[in-house]
């Protein structure tokens, strides 16, 4: 079978604004205050690594992120990874389809070869339910290292999940969907994590929220329609969205509140987090 092109979903780059045209009133969402701090949460559980928004539904913590890390060497470890990988469709890719994701997440920086050699991990960020995406994901890179005979035992541990949950209750029987995923025994129990968030905020990234780019499920992964921009009202109020959560993430205000969450997580005895916290309250944002 003959090499496949990538085909990436279009998405306007939100650091270009001028080249954005007119677009509807600042729409950024009520549940600011929540979302900056999963940012925040999601920064400090990176491990120092790369972060990959899988999918639509993080899109808000990429963009919000964007801005964060604006003038800062993280801005680098942020990627969007738009893989629709959803347990709705079950079934294993054809190869026609294998071949397609295989390039697509070429295009996207990772292959067997690359996650070998990486200094520092690879995180996969995601609104889990149940795990499917992450589980869908992890069968097919694990199947592609296999065939690569890539090294396994070094690629455990570069590579991470990290989840984005509805909090729920704490207690012995409380349901937790890595408990419950056979894949995760694969790798060391540090990566695989979460960082728990209010349901309505849950919700509205998962289900709610207006998108800049449409589904992009297997069905569409060879379609080089996926490259063409949008323009319709719907995808105008997302994209105003997002351009809103980037601005955020420029502001003093952002930034403070990215600072004392920083701070307060288990990993800012960690090196590499404290001088980033340090940065962001160095940086002091726009306004």
């Amino acid at each position: 079978m003959a090499d496949k092109e990538p085909r990436l979903p279009f998405r306007w780059d939100l650091s270009r604004a001028e080249q954005l045209g007119t677009l509807p009133v600042d729409t950024r969402p009520e549940e600011i205050p929540e979302l900056t701090e999963c940012a925040a949460r999601v920064l400090a559980r990176s491990a120092d690594g790369d972060l990959y928004f899988v999918g639509r539904s993080p899109d808000s913590l990429h963009d919000l992120l964007s801005g964060v890390l604006a003038d800062t060497p993280h801005l680098s470890r942020l990627h969007r990874l738009p893989l629709s990988l959803h347990g709705t469709d079950s079934r294993d890719p054809t190869p026609d389809e294998r071949a397609q994701l295989r390039a697509d997440l070429t295009a996207s920086g990772i292959t067997p070869a690359g996650l070998a050699a990486r200094d520092r991990p690879l995180v996969l960020v995601d609104l889990v339910h149940e795990g499917t995406t992450f589980g869908n994901l992890h069968r097919e890179l694990r199947a592609w290292i296999d065939e690569e005979r890539a090294a396994w035992n070094v690629i455990r541990r570069r590579l991470r999940y990290l989840g984005v949950t509805a909090r729920r209750h704490s207690s012995p029987n409380t349901w937790r969907w890595q408990q419950h995923a056979e894949w995760t025994r694969e790798l060391p129990a540090s990566s695989v994590g979460n960082v728990s968030v209010f349901g309505p905020l849950w919700r509205y990234l998962g289900e709610r929220q207006a998108r800049v780019e449409p589904p992009f499920r297997r069905a569409r992964w060879s379609d080089p329609g996926v490259a063409v921009p949008r323009h319709d009202d719907r995808t105008r109020e997302a994209l105003s969205e997002a351009l809103s959560l980037r601005d955020h993430g420029l502001t003093r205000r952002a930034r403070a509140q990215v600072h004392r969450v920083l701070t307060a997580e288990p990993a800012f005895r960690d090196p590499w987090l404290r001088t980033l916290a340090h940065t962001l309250r160095s940086s002091g944002g726009s306004r």
